[in-house]
Formats: structure tokens, C-alpha cells, sequence
């Protein structure tokens, strides 16, 4: 497990094993030995899985592209977690991801355990026959570890429906006559695909901010003032003021949550910075959203870079280098792009009052620690980018009942789920000296050790 989630789930237990009320009957000794175990448990992962897909290319190359898939821990149910294509994928990386997929379930109640797959390779370098093919291999090297009742893989970054759909018909063709809607989420609404699932988590990303932000604060200003709580303060302090918000990542994620925010009657939101992986746009009076995402969707999902692509939408922005939008002075920044984007290095330019992770893990361990002390609000990844996969239980639940939701139903249960997970944590985190993170984590560790001790797993 990378450091920065083994540490704080190490804080987590830390700070549970002094609190006599968690798990009463574990005494002395005992408890000891039983938070001793659930440190092995939850910093390890039961599997990790690698290979090496044999791909022949249009050329006539033979390449052996490495792949993997981490299978954290299943206490809650089946491993779930997506399959990222992308050149920086790396064994740590997937098995820090699968971890979090693991605390994210359990903090949000969903019933999958925690999981993750990569392929090393930039999608862009291939051609649609050749990603047809690693798909294809991916699942025939992993295929007796996947499954609808196992392993349930998802898109992530770099694969969409598209490479869902090829993997499921691959899963179905190995294994003749067993289930298999189930075997694969985020698919394809013809097959079996759930609607909403593409805008599921961009969505959640921008529900979790609007709410605690509108919903929770206007609920509890009272309260919320009387507590002596540096981010209670930022929190009121933003309270019915127009906030300013740059996005960083303008995919599936970042364009939906901009989209999102463009037109959210519940706060006087304006978005002047957008970035992607070529550029920042920037205009103090705000960008039209719609137009831009209307601009990448013909575009390759690039966002405009020269003055001339900027009249065409007649959009004033100044063009600056990605990493500005990082820098920029907003209220609220949304981290929708990598991970690691503010580090020890660049935090101190940081100027955002609110930072909302979009991505998994954009903010490192000492960043974020450096952000905390200084009173700002992170909306942490595992609070904020859970409706991708809570929209893929829902997929997986539609799959097994052969019924199937609206994208009206499918928003409100999504929406359902996040605002219960939030009103757990938000009075936990105004009212308790830690951060919104270690407040999510915690809960999660506390229903994870639950289980396992109920089961018997922790002697």
C-alpha cells in the first residue's frame, strides 16, 4: 500500500484503539492482538496478479505490454475496481488504488470489496484493432480471477464503454453458459450498460461540494458558527459570496462536474479556469462551459489552444500552461486530472480555499497535511468520486434483476447514497479537531474492522 493511505488508515486504527466504546468486547490484550491484525489486513492486499499481454500489432511487431490486477480485500463482497490504460501505471500505483477502492466501499455502503487493474500503454499510440486485442488479452490471462460473483472490473482511465463492452463479450465467449451481464461494468447501455453510469462520477464530484456547501451549511449555520473548527470558519467564511472555481482535467470527470457547477441554481458558482492536458484556460468572468464541452466532444476531448479555436467559439480566455490552473486565485478547485498534482513542491501556490478530488489521490500526504493546517477544506477523493462506483452497483444490480433503471432514478439513488454518507461524516468532521479525510477513513476502517471481527478474521 502506498504510504499516504497505509498512514492514514494507520491513524485511523491508531485513534480507534483508544476509543474503549469501538469494539467494547476486545479487551487488553486481545485488542492488541485484534488491531494488530487488522493493520496486516488492511495494509496488505490478498492478490496481486501480473502478466504480460503478447499483442501482434498492424505492423507486424510482436509487443508483451505489462498488465496487473490487485485484489485488496473482499470483506465486504466481491473485489471491485476499474482497469486504467495509461503509460505512468505502475504496480504501487494500482495496489494504492485498489486499497482506496477498498475504504471507498465501505464508507459509502456499498457491498464490493476493493480492487484495481492497469495496462502500461498510452490508448493514443494504438490503433482500435490493436486495443480490441489487448482487451481481448486482458481478460483471457485474468479471466480465473474475474467474475461477477469475484472480480468486477470498471472503466478508469484511458478505457470507457467501449473497451467494457469488447471485455465482457470476451469474458462470455471463455466462459460458455455462466453469467457474465454482471462480469463487467460501465458498459454500453445496449449491453447492459446502466444510464447515468458516464456521468456518474463527475456528478458525485460536484454533489458532495454543492451539498456541504448549500444543503449542510444552510441547515446548520448556527451550529456551525459556534464551533471551534478553523474549517467551519472556511466553510462560513465562503457562505453567500460568488465563489470562483477552476477545474483541472476536462475528461468524463472534470467536464461533467465544470458542467455541473455552470448550472447549479443552489450556489452563484462561476467557473475561470478549466485545464487539460495540452493547456489552462482562464478568464476572470467566467467560461462557457457548454460551449467548451461541446468543443472537446468534436475534438479528440482536447480543449482549445490557439486564439483562432477561441474566436470560433467567440470565447475570450487568456492560454496558459496546464499547471497554472493549480495557481490560480479561486475559491474552489476541482483536481479531476492525476494523482500527486499538488505535492510538497507547489502546495505554497496553492490558493484555493476549497480543493475537491475528483481524481484518486491528487494531493500528496505532505500537501496535504500543509493544506489542512492552514484551515483549507478537502473534499477528499474517497468522499468525492464515489459515484462511478456506486453507480456500478447499481449496473451490476440491474445485470442480476434483468430490470432496469432511468437516468432520473439512477441520479436520485446515487444522490441518496452520497447525501446519507454526508451527513454521517460532515457533523463528524465540523465538530471533531480532524480532517474531512481522516474523518472518512476512519469510518470506513471502523466498518471494515467491524465485519472482520464479526467474522471471526481478526484471531
Amino acid at each position: 500500500m502506498a504510504s499516504q493511505t497505509g498512514s492514514i488508515v494507520q491513524h485511523s486504527l491508531d485513534a480507534l484503539l483508544e476509543d474503549e466504546t469501538f469494539l467494547p468486547d476486545l479487551k487488553e490484550q486481545d485488542r492488541q492482538q485484534a488491531f494488530t491484525s487488522l493493520t496486516a489486513i488492511l495494509s496488505t492486499p490478498n492478490h496481486i496478479h501480473k502478466s504480460f499481454l503478447r499483442i501482434a500489432l498492424e505492423n507486424g511487431k510482436v509487443v508483451r505490454i505489462p498488465s496487473f490486477r490487485v485484489q485488496h480485500n473482499n470483506t465486504l463482497g466481491p473485489y471491485k475496481g476499474g482497469i486504467r490504460f495509461h503509460e505512468s501505471v505502475n504496480e504501487d500505483e494500482v495496489t494504492n488504488l485498489a486499497s482506496l477502492m477498498t475504504l471507498k466501499n465501505a464508507l459509502h455502503e456499498v457491498p464490493f470489496g476493493g480492487g484495481k487493474g492497469g495496462v502500461v500503454l498510452n490508448p493514443r499510440n494504438y490503433s482500435v484493432i490493436e486495443l480490441h486485442q489487448i482487451c481481448k488479452k486482458y481478460v483471457h490471462y485474468f479471466s480465473d480471477i474475474l467474475g461477477p460473483d469475484k472480480d468486477i472490473p470498471a472503466p478508469d482511465m484511458g478505457t470507457g464503454d467501449r473497451e467494457m463492452d469488447w471485455m465482457m463479450a470476451e469474458y462470455k465467449s471463455i466462459r460458455p453458459g455462466a453469467t457474465y451481464r454482471g462480469s463487467f461494468t460501465g458498459k454500453s447501455i445496449i449491453n447492459g450498460g446502466s444510464l447515468g453510469r458516464r456521468e456518474a462520477t463527475g456528478k458525485g464530484v460536484y454533489f458532495t461540494y454543492r451539498y456541504m456547501m448549500s444543503d449542510f451549511l444552510n441547515e446548520n449555520r448556527e451550529w456551525l458558527d459556534a464551533q471551534e473548527n478553523p474549517f467551519a470558519q472556511t466553510a462560513l467564511d465562503q457562505d453567500g459570496k460568488p465563489l470562483k472555481m477552476a477545474v483541472q482535467g476536462f475528461g468524463n470527470v472534470g467536464s461533467v462536474a465544470a458542467l455541473e457547477a455552470y448550472r447549479c441554481s443552489y450556489l452563484n458558482n462561476k467557473i475561470v479556469a478549466v485545464s487539460d492536458r495540452n493547456v489552462t484556460l482562464y478568464n476572470p468572468e467566467g467560461l462557457d462551459i457548454p460551449a467548451l464541452v461541446e468543443f472537446t466532444d468534436k475534438n479528440e476531448g482536447d480543449l482549445p489552444t490557439t486564439e483562432a479555436e477561441l474566436n470560433g467559439l467567440e470565447m475570450k480566455a487568456d492560454i496558459l500552461d496546464r499547471e497554472k490552473v493549480l495557481y490560480l486565485d479561486v475559491d474552489v478547485l476541482v483536481l479531476a486530472a492525476l494523482e500527486d498534482q499538488i505535492h510538497k513542491d507547489n502546495v505554497e501556490q496553492v490558493k484555493a480555499k476549497i480543493v475537491v478530488e475528483g481524481a484518486n489521490a491528487p494531493v500528496t500526504g505532505e500537501a496535504d497535511e500543509y493544506l489542512a493546517d492552514n484551515g483549507v477544506i478537502i473534499v477528499p477523493d474517497i468522499l468525492a468520486n464515489a459515484g462511478g462506483v456506486i453507480v456500478s452497483y447499481f449496473e451490476w444490480l440491474q445485470g442480476r434483476e434483468t430490470q432496469f433503471y432511468s437516468e432520473e432514478q439512477v441520479y436520485d439513488m446515487l444522490f441518496e447514497k452520497m447525501q446519507s454518507t454526508m451527513d454521517t461524516i460532515l457533523p463528524q468532521f465540523f465538530g471533531d479537531p480532524f480532517p474531512l479525510r481522516q474523518n472518512c477513513y476512519i469510518h470506513a476502517v471502523m466498518k471494515l474492522s467491524t465485519v472482520l471481527f464479526r467474522q471471526g478474521k481478526l484471531y
